[in-house]
């Protein structure tokens, strides 16, 4: 957690206050009115199939901030592969209590574990060459936090966390500027008006921008965008290590190894985030 600037005791905080009051509103009537309020019991976390784990740490602080006599045994980290029949966690105390953070609590475990077990199976396809995977901002409004957070448990890394920690010049940005000189050039005065001290990526689409690029220089990143393997392998040799690389646009799993074997240092893939299927968790009374 402390490597990853954006997750905070404070942002965490703050997203489960959100996620309880959407959830749980003014109570848990259900459980409210057919359980005894001096109830006790345990529950434990079930896994059902095959994976990598994500979220026990964020479930745990769901339940101690909820109510904080639950007692909460983690029996395994994030990141450890699983696989069904394993037990996550072990949480003790008020029936009430357990009922009422289940659902929030195995939504963002059964989220989490997908796009952990995603990234780290794509991740371990590119694993003999230097290529790390990478997320995007493709991800769930208000979830992002914790899709990002489970991204870097499977072993991937964060791109920019949002729009204001990095500048991204895409097409779109290149186009309404009038070109990739003045966009780069516009982008660097305001920077120093602002005083900002961002890093610069700038979205290429063929080569010729590649070279006009590395013309104007003054940046940290390029992305190499829907080029094919011989393009994107004359590009690697184009640049030569004077930036960082980034390949995005069209990559399959089928043509993960390949791109990363043309030599960028990054492959993005939206994927990641937003075509994942959750795992498949459970939390049983016993």
């Amino acid at each position: 957690m402390k490597n990853l600037p954006y997750l905070t005791e404070s942002a965490i905080r703050q997203f489960i206050e959100a996620a309880l009051l959407e959830d749980v509103g003014p109570g848990d009537y259900s459980s409210l009115a057919a359980v005894p309020e001096q109830s006790t019991g345990q529950a434990k976390l079930l896994i059902k199939e095959n994976g990598v784990i994500a979220g026990l740490t964020l479930a745990e602080k769901i339940f101690k901030h909820y109510d904080p006599t639950l007692e909460v045994e983690l029996l395994l980290e994030d990141g450890d592969k699983v696989k069904a029949g394993d037990i996550g966690l072990i949480v003790k105390g008020k029936s009430i209590s357990i009922l009422t953070t289940e659902r929030l609590v195995l939504n963002c475990m059964q989220r989490m574990s997908g796009i952990a077990t995603k990234t780290s199976k794509l991740q371990q396809s590119i694993a003999h060459t230097k290529t790390r995977l990478m997320d995007t901002r493709k991800t769930t409004p208000n979830f992002r936090m914790m899709e990002k957070w489970a991204v870097v448990i499977g072993g991937g890394v964060n791109h920019r966390y949002a729009l204001y920690d990095m500048i991204m010049l895409k097409d779109n940005h290149v186009d309404f500027a009038g070109g990739l000189e003045q966009a780069i050039l516009s982008t660097k005065k305001y920077l120093k008006d602002n005083q900002l001290n961002l890093k610069i990526e700038v979205e290429t689409r063929n080569l010729d921008e590649v070279q006009e690029v590395l013309r104007i220089g003054g940046i940290d990143f390029i992305m190499l965008d829907n080029m094919d393997y011989d393009t994107m392998k004359k590009a690697v040799n184009m640049v030569n290590g004077k930036y960082l690389l980034e390949a995005s646009g069209g990559i399959t799993e089928e043509t993960l190894s390949e791109v990363a074997e043309c030599g960028v240092d990054f492959i993005s893939v939206g994927a990641l985030t937003h075509q994942i299927k959750s795992l498949d968790i459970s939390l049983k009374a016993y």
